[in-house]
């Protein structure tokens, strides 16, 4: 079935015409509101004082489409989607996936819009769509040197007083203990030598550098291959000279594993971090 209701332009038609019936508005002034020709106003003035207001809804309004589909064929194509491809949310197919089978499958050729309509009329079909869980942060580590993360940032740290430089900032994963230190550029000599004052500091982290492994692709991309390759492989030797697993100092559990130390950035429970920097 088409339409019942009144569309807005042809509700806007009965308040101008009904100024015209009130002696507001001339037939001519109504045509212009209209954008409609003096002809045809005068044919919308003579079918609203016949007809009144529904007599300027469109004739074709109620009866069903000229190029619809057949009411036997409509019932056909909804008991084939009930019976081979409905089913409970997640499993049955969506109008689209169904047309396609219906297509190939039954010789039923049907739009994947017109479908989706009839079958959201037979309760065959939800509007709901499938959300992706939420993300979850992963937990913090519970030691304080199983993992230190590194990053570095380019802006005018001194203002107006320097330079911009490149902070290299490194911050244990447990405990938030940072170390920071200010350079020039993010070379990779710049990050071994952060990375050997956290070692002198600190210890040997028993986790990887988070962020290592990209600031001697990047440095050496920018550097040459081959150089980058020697500054990379100088790097890890340094690490392996500074300190091993051997001698790895070993650290009480953090507070923060039991709740009473920092466990963000941005706020602290009990005692906060320890922040230390050579800037």
């Amino acid at each position: 079935m088409g339409r019942t209701k009144m569309s807005k332009r042809e509700l806007a038609r009965v308040e101008v015409l009904a100024r015209v019936r009130s002696k507001q508005l001339r037939v001519v002034d109504a045509g212009r509101l209209m954008q409609v020709s003096y002809r045809q106003a005068k044919r919308l003035w003579k079918r609203y004082r016949e007809e009144g207001a529904t007599g300027l809804q469109h004739r074709s309004a109620g009866r069903p489409s000229n190029h619809g589909h057949a009411k036997k064929f409509r019932q056909k194509v909804l008991g084939l989607v009930r019976e081979k491809y409905g089913g409970e949310v997640g499993e049955r197919f969506g109008p689209t996936l169904a047309a396609e089978h219906l297509a190939a499958e039954d010789g039923l050729q049907v739009d994947a819009e017109t479908l989706r309509r009839w079958m959201l009329a037979e309760g065959l079909w939800s509007r709901e769509r499938k959300r992706r869980g939420h993300r979850r942060r992963r937990d913090r580590k519970e030691h304080f040197g199983e993992m230190v993360q590194m990053d570095g940032s380019f802006h005018a740290w001194l203002e107006e007083r320097g330079p911009e430089g490149c902070l290299i900032d490194m911050v244990d994963d447990a405990t938030n203990t940072t170390w920071a230190q200010l350079g020039e550029q993010e070379t990779i000599w710049a990050v071994a030598d952060a990375l050997r004052a956290w070692i002198e500091r600190y210890g040997v982290p028993v986790a990887p550098v988070c962020g290592l492994e990209e600031f001697v692709q990047a440095a050496g991309e920018c550097e040459g291959a081959v150089a980058g390759r020697r500054a990379g492989d100088a790097v890890w030797a340094h690490v392996r000279e500074v300190g091993d697993h051997a001698d790895r100092r070993e650290f009480p559990a953090s507070q923060g594993a039991c709740g009473t130390s920092a466990r963000h950035p941005s706020g602290s429970i009990g005692e906060k971090a320890t922040t230390e920097g050579d800037l």
